[in-house]
């Protein structure tokens, strides 16, 4: 089992590819565990469950996160394992899992335990919880972020390859800053939050970190779908890298209401990220972030105290010392808010509601620094509040305004602390989110070139390509064409003399696409990706696939993914399904 090996769904997957045993990798994660000796990411370690489920997982079948490790924030169930939300006097067992859990199961992923968490999920520090504080990845003196402090560190320090966080003020995201990595924050409603305890109800979201954009939108994509029996769960559009405008409009801070309370690196560091944005073709419109702030202030001197204390129960009055001391104190003037302050609320709301659209119109994209400053230890031992306040400065807003957002690393400040951006879109837009996140990520932030009139074709320096199988927005080999530029152009069929078949081998499992007579139209995506890239691409094809002609049902022919007829020995024909992410939903 090599030290080394990135825990990353591509790493992993080359791995397995390799012939290396799932129950390997679970061993290393709790060797990893093991040496680094920080006894707060996890609440609860399941190993024996987690090297009997790698035992029980058999042959690669397929299944896009087989054999992934992952891990849980403490607020949310998975069966088997005790759900806590930091509040020993509040444990139970899970007996089932959580929607979004089970979606992660059924792809063929293995949770390594709970994390440690802001006590219900209420902080943006990592440390108020009654157990030992996770250590920040990056530099121990430094808060770890909350309230998904375990869930941030575990995956910035190499233990799993994703984990689940939960977001309400800012909680998948602040993390993600302060331990370098990727936090996704999706549309509120857009992931089920059955089986999680919330925090805020009408706020909440369970998050994604990773340590690559490609890796938590996949992650994001596998487990996004309306939940039935979730009543705040609802439609959104379908969970795939979205074409970004041909002119990208970013929305900014203005000079004046840019918050980064003395941290002159922080500031100097945004400027630094937008002005790469501006030079790779995006448009920038400064606006005034005051209202915005406005509304941050809403959610911690406004009714959605009292909400919280609902999220709580009754045990602020019957049992207050089971609560951390910090917790209490936040809690405690929601007992004293009436309904009236509610309904006061949301008057107040709607009216910023309102002005913050109209400072929105126009723009694609409000990109804000994920914090304003860095927080450490020392400093919320001494005020456990405002040092807690400051860091939410730029994540408060968003869930009462139905924002989206993701957090992404732009690589060290000059003084070599972690630099993050986060890009904050409208509802149902993290599809778009996304992919300017893919563009910013560690640095490289540029949009992308430009497309033709109606934003469907490839830039001069940019070839089209078909791909019809695991290469397709969201599944497991999709991270092949983001990280190597590519961009989803739009969706496609090919012309109808084309059949599908699943061929044998994996993980991942893929399809081979043959022009042949009695054919049909297969279902594709058409990306365009950098000429410069595309030797390195077409170097890493496995036989049989070839890239070759594809016609499409519009008359038009693009480069693309074919199969040669020597590979379909023992492969299945599943041109029927019309297309690849059908074949995978039938099955």
């Amino acid at each position: 089992m090599p030290r080394d090996l990135a825990f990353t769904l591509a790493g992993l997957r080359a791995a397995y590819g390799r012939g290396l045993q799932p129950e390997a990798v679970i061993a290393e994660a709790f060797r990893r565990l093991d040496a680094l000796g920080d006894p707060g990411i996890f609440l609860h370690e399941a190993r024996a469950q987690a090297l009997a489920e790698a035992r029980a997982l058999g042959a690669p079948d397929g299944r896009p996160l087989w054999g992934i490790p992952y891990a849980v924030k403490d607020n949310i169930d998975v069966a088997g394992m005790p759900t806590t939300a930091a509040c020993p006097d509040f444990a139970y067992e899970a007996t089932a899992d959580a929607f979004v859990v089970a979606r992660l199961r059924a792809a063929g992923a293995i949770c390594l335990g709970k994390t440690n968490l802001d006590q219900f999920a209420t902080g943006l520090v990592g440390v108020r919880t009654p157990y030992p504080v996770p250590r920040n990845a990056i530099d121990p003196a430094l808060v770890p972020g909350g309230s998904s402090s375990g869930s941030a560190v575990a995956v910035a320090q190499g233990l799993v390859a994703f984990s689940l966080g939960t977001d309400t003020a800012g909680s998948g995201r602040v993390p993600a800053a302060l331990n370098d990595i990727v936090g996704l924050k999706p549309s509120l409603g857009a992931l089920s939050s059955a089986g999680m305890v919330p925090a805020c109800r009408t706020l909440d979201t369970i998050s994604v970190f990773a340590g690559s954009v490609a890796d938590a939108w996949e992650v994001f994509a596998l487990t996004a779908g309306v939940d039935p029996a979730d009543a705040w769960s609802r439609p959104m559009p379908s969970p795939h890298l979205a074409a970004l405008p041909a002119a990208v409009t970013v929305a900014v801070p203005d000079a004046a209401s840019l918050r980064t309370f003395g941290d002159e690196a922080q500031a100097a560091h945004f400027h630094a990220t937008i002005e790469r944005l501006e030079s790779g073709g995006a448009q920038l419109r400064e606006i005034d972030l005051s209202p915005f702030y406005a509304v941050a202030e809403l959610l911690y001197s406004g009714p959605w105290v009292a909400e919280r204390v609902a999220a709580v129960g009754s045990r602020l009055t019957t049992a207050p010392e089971t609560l951390h001391a910090v917790t209490r104190a936040i809690l405690a003037p929601g007992l004293s808010l009436s309904a009236v302050d509610a309904f006061n609320g949301l008057y107040r709301l709607q009216e910023l509601r309102r002005v913050c659209a109209l400072a929105l119109e126009g723009a694609d994209f409000l990109c804000v620094p994920t914090i304003p400053c860095f927080v450490t230890r020392e400093e919320i031992a001494a005020d456990p509040f405002g040092p807690n306040s400051r860091l939410g400065t730029y994540t408060n807003f968003v869930n009462l305004l139905d924002l989206c957002g993701i957090a992404v690393p732009t690589g060290p400040r000059a003084d070599g602390r972690p630099g993050s951006l986060t890009i904050l879109a409208r509802k149902g837009e993290d599809g778009r989110a996304a992919a300017l996140a893919l563009r910013v990520e560690r640095a490289g932030a540029a949009v992308p070139p430009r497309t033709d009139a109606h934003g469907h074709g490839p830039a001069s320096d940019e070839i089209a390509l078909a791909v019809c199988g695991a290469h397709m927005a969201g599944l497991p080999l999709n991270g092949e064409l983001t990280a190597r530029g590519g961009r989803l152009l739009r969706p496609a069929r090919t012309a109808p003399h084309y059949r599908l078949f699943a061929l044998p081998g994996g993980p991942p499992a893929r399809p081979g696409l043959l022009r042949a007579e009695g054919g049909a139209a297969i279902a594709l995506e058409v990306w365009a990706l950098p000429r410069a890239a595309l030797g390195d691409f077409i170097a890493g094809i496995p036989t049989p696939l070839v890239i070759g002609t594809v016609e499409l049902d519009d008359g038009s022919a693009v480069k693309g993914f074919l199969c040669e007829p020597h590979g379909l020995k023992g492969a299945r024909d599943i041109t029927a399904s019309g297309g690849w992410r059908a074949a995978l939903a039938e099955a």
